[in-house]
This record gives C-alpha cells, sequence and structure tokens, in this order.
C-alpha cells in the first residue's frame, strides 16, 4: 500500500493537506468526498461519470496528469468557471504519480 500527498483548497478558500490511498481505485472527486471537503450533494453529483461538472477543480501543479479523454472534454466546453488548467476530479485517478498534486476546487455552479 502507498499513500500519496495531495494539497486541495476547497470552495472557501481553506487549504488542506490530505493523504489519499493509491491502492482503492479511488478519483480525485471520491477523495474530495470521503475527506467532506465539500458540502454533501454539491460534488460528484453524477456519480463520477462526466455529465455534470460538479467536480470541476483547478490543476495548481505541474503533476502529470491522464489526458483529457472526448466525455470529459465536452463536459467542460459547457461548464461554468471553466480556466486552461480546468479537469473533472472524477476523471483523475489517484495513483502514485499524483504525489504532490495541487488543486482547488471550482466554485459551484
Amino acid at each position: 500500500m502507498q499513500d500519496i500527498t495531495i494539497k486541495i483548497t476547497d470552495r472557501d478558500g481553506t487549504k488542506h493537506h490530505i493523504v489519499a490511498p493509491t491502492d482503492m481505485a479511488m478519483n480525485l472527486m471520491e477523495v474530495v468526498r470521503s475527506y467532506e471537503l465539500a458540502p454533501e450533494g454539491t460534488i460528484g453529483v453524477c456519480g463520477g461519470m462526466a455529465m455534470c461538472a460538479s467536480c470541476q477543480c483547478y490543476i495548481l501543479s505541474n503533476t502529470e496528469l491522464p489526458e483529457i479523454g472526448d466525455e470529459e472534454d465536452a463536459m467542460l466546453s459547457e461548464a461554468f468557471y471553466v480556466k486552461q488548467n480546468s479537469r473533472l476530479g472524477c476523471q483523475i485517478p489517484i495513483t502514485a504519480q499524483l504525489h504532490g498534486l495541487e488543486v482547488e476546487l471550482a466554485p459551484e455552479s
């Protein structure tokens, strides 16, 4: 088992240093939910299917991420508050390569 450290800034601007497991097949959205960094029902509304953008976040570090897939790209093209560094947390699997990742949760739409 290998845990990684991720820095997440919640929607109130509070920074959290999170320890996330790499052996549970979780994604970033699920980590945010498990640590209750966003109010219940405001993140991961679609269950992680890249259909709602409620888990949109801004990538603040130079961490290498998986490429944006067609579904994620389409959802981000319709979402609010999108920036150049926007990604959907549900599409970012927690792996050892994400150690040191820094993200900020996008405002609730």
